[in-house]
């Protein structure tokens, strides 16, 4: 597993979780959809996954590679209340614009 860090040097890891990042920081400040934003935030977990696994090959430690384990598992269960919210929303108001949600107010 160390030998691939030494064909793609680090910088394009970090140029590329660097984007990743960006893209999803982008998605979730700019765009109404609820599914969306949860792509996105999903988009900027993964580039931090990126950066993890290549710094922790880079030193020869697997303790980045188990933090992205632990990360994997809490996107995991976001994803599954998040999207179960969604649904539940989506029943009682018929869409899933942010902007729209404020009709859950008391």
């Amino acid at each position: 597993m160390n030998n691939i860090l030494h064909v793609v040097p680090l910088s394009y890891y970090v140029a590329l979780s660097s984007l990743l990042f960006t893209i999803g920081v982008m998605g979730v400040l700019f765009r109404r959809n609820a599914i969306i934003i949860f792509m996105c935030i999903e988009l900027m977990l993964n580039a931090v996954n990126l950066l993890l696994t290549a710094f922790s090959a880079q030193h020869g430690d697997a303790s980045g590679q188990v933090m992205v384990f632990f990360i994997m598992a809490v996107a995991a269960a976001e994803v599954a209340v998040g999207l179960a919210i969604l649904v539940m929303i989506y029943n009682n108001i018929r869409t899933v614009d942010i902007n729209e949600l404020n009709k859950l107010k008391w």
